[in-house]
């Protein structure tokens, strides 16, 4: 490491160096006497401009500026998960080793711990040849997440050495390759790469198979798919965070990436405590065995929150190229934007609306370009999944992130204020989201769950459509002067929203609901419409139907009905027979 500079001016976390200088873009560096982490984001012959992650606050013209010759990059082995980092990878409890409660200024941590000795058992023998993604070792790293570590993308060549199986540090050599030049190169169970460039994969598939999440609302009118891109739009106290929360316990990927992006301490607190407690439901063992966060909370510099998404998808690329599902929780890219917005400004760019930078398109389409479900260069096939959270000011959705999002995104949950006011959680107006997933997914869900799964979810919509549109006419006049088949849409739709829509996180049979329940539910509620509007179109009046409490069994049901007792449903379905032959003879 070696001084290529000296601080000319210091604007914020934006740092000059006048004249030419022999760094590299994108290159890591170390500024001033501190050494804070550094990373250079503009050259000329005149001027270098470097965004430094840290707080520069007592930092002065003439401090030195030191190369590492390295790229802003990531640590990338065991020891990943159920820990918690900072926006460049740095774990926070190694800092509190160092520095205490409160983080200071140029900590030097290693991302990794490279002291402890992991058990490994090598795959690869002497002779053979290998290509850039070939797994080479296998290591428990948790309970539940067999690590792979594999051959770093650009190394291809032939086996020369092999270490015995037993105990390694992430950085002692474990196997030695010839490369085509005949260089011989020394693979380590850890390995490096740059967070602003993807990782390398052998093809991309189209989406087909949805990321389940145990959310009726999402699962059924709303899928995202494995490899997919969610955004999660809404207001202050709207639920956001909550149903992120709830995403990443209940869906069934296999490791879950949460990067707290410029939000409250407090909510990443809740994450580590709650997800310590919590039973993985496929795995028995505590959530955060098969989770990492990126910590960057709002108190943190801004340079940093900007780097935590980069930091955050390439942690999740790399276990994708393992073979794993991988769920990203960006809560929230609003604060990544506003880190953008400040870092333009401080580098004296012309802004464009509302003071956002003119590319804040294609660094949102960036990010989310990276989510897909990949064959990786091992043949192994993986996901990374992207949902991420978007706070517009107000809850105004016509705003620039919020509206820029959508463009990237296939899968749109808007949270609607008055839902959550009137505590309906989650909270997604059925009205404002949309999923494009629900087409290339149909095929999954007639072979998997139903052959009338779509059919169903469908005439599901239609009634909450019929529903808004008679509640502008209820506002006006009332709801008496409505007809009996009217009455009967809104009141089934009532069915729909709290019986179906509606889920209480805290009970243990709704707070996640597999999709074979969310089908039954499904057919419960449109069997109930059927036999009701063939009870109206007879003249039957809506006061008799609902004289009964049958509607409101059939709301209980997300209660009643265990999750594993699926065959119980089908007593509703005669109960509702029994009712409506009983209205029969009662009123023939």
């Amino acid at each position: 490491m070696k001084q290529l500079g000296t601080i000319y001016g210091i604007n914020g976390p934006v740092v000059y160096i006048k004249g030419k200088t022999m760094f590299r873009m994108s290159e890591m560096v170390y500024v001033g006497k501190n050494r804070l982490i550094g990373e250079v984001i503009s050259l000329d012959n005149d001027r270098t401009t470097i965004q430094v992650y840290e707080e520069t606050s007592g930092m002065k013209p003439g401090e030195p500026v030191y190369s590492t010759g390295q790229q802003m990059s990531v640590t990338l082995g065991p020891g990943i998960l159920n820990n918690i980092f900072d926006g460049i990878e740095r774990p926070l409890k190694e800092i509190e080793k160092q520095a205490g409660q409160y983080i200071t200024k140029g900590v030097q941590v290693e991302s990794l711990d490279t002291e402890k000795k992991w058990p490994v058992r090598l795959l690869v023998e002497e002779g053979q040849e290998v290509i850039g993604g070939t797994i080479i070792a296998e290591v428990q790293e948790t309970k539940t997440i067999l690590h792979k570590s594999m051959i770093p993308p650009h190394i291809e060549g032939r086996v020369v050495e092999v270490a015995a199986d037993g105990e390694y540090t992430v950085e002692e050599p474990l196997v030695k390759i010839q490369q085509l030049d005949d260089t011989v190169v020394e693979v380590a169970l850890a390995q490096k790469w740059p967070i602003r460039i993807p990782r390398p994969v052998h093809n991309r598939y189209e989406s087909s198979v949805p990321l389940i999440t145990g959310q009726r609302v999402v699962d059924t009118l709303f899928p995202i798919a494995k490899g997919g891109t969610a955004a999660i739009p809404g207001g202050f106290g709207t639920g956001k965070t909550m149903m992120q929360h709830q995403v990443a316990k209940y869906s069934d990927a296999d490791i879950i990436v949460y990067i707290g992006c410029g939000e409250r301490g407090n909510e990443m607190t809740e994450v580590l405590e709650d997800f310590s407690k919590l039973e993985d439901p496929k795995s028995g063992n505590s959530l955060m065995e098969r989770t990492t966060l990126i910590a960057n909370t709002s108190n943190m510099p801004v340079a940093a929150r900007e780097a935590s998404i980069y930091t955050g998808i390439t942690l999740a690329e790399y276990y994708r190229d393992m073979g794993y599902d991988v769920a990203i929780m960006a809560d929230s890219t609003s604060r990544w934007a506003e880190a953008l917005r400040e870092l333009s400004g401080r580098l004296e760019e012309m802004p464009a609306e509302e003071g956002f930078p003119a590319y804040l398109a294609s660094r949102i389409a960036t990010f989310y370009e990276r989510a897909g479900l990949m064959q990786n260069l091992n043949g192994t096939e993986g996901s990374v999944s992207i949902i991420g959270a978007v706070s517009p000011q107000g809850g105004d959705f016509s705003e620039p992130v919020t509206q820029n999002t959508k463009r990237f995104v296939r899968c749109f949950w808007g949270l609607d204020k008055q839902l959550a006011n009137e505590r309906h959680y989650p909270a997604v107006s059925w009205l404002d989201s949309y999923s494009q997933y629900v087409d290339d997914l149909s095929a999954w869900y007639r072979d998997n769950i139903s052959p009338d799964f779509v059919n169903k979810r469908r005439q599901i919509m239609e009634i909450l459509h019929q529903e808004s549109s008679l509640m502008d006419v209820v506002k006006l006049i009332g709801s008496d002067v409505l007809p009996d088949d009217q009455k009967l849409i809104i009141e089934i739709a009532r069915v729909i929203r709290l019986g179906f829509l509606q889920q209480n996180a805290f009970h243990p049979e709704d707070t996640a609901v597999p999709l074979e329940k969310q089908e039954k539910m499904m057919e419960v509620i449109l069997y109930l419409y059927r036999r009701s509007k063939a009870l109206v179109q007879m003249g039957m009046p809506m006061s008799l139907l609902l004289r009964n409490d049958i509607f409101s069994r059939i709301v209980s049901i997300k209660y009643d009905v265990p999750n594993d007792q699926l065959d119980a449903l089908d007593q509703y379905k005669e109960d509702i027979d029994r009712f409506y032959n009983q209205l029969i003879d009662t009123n023939a």
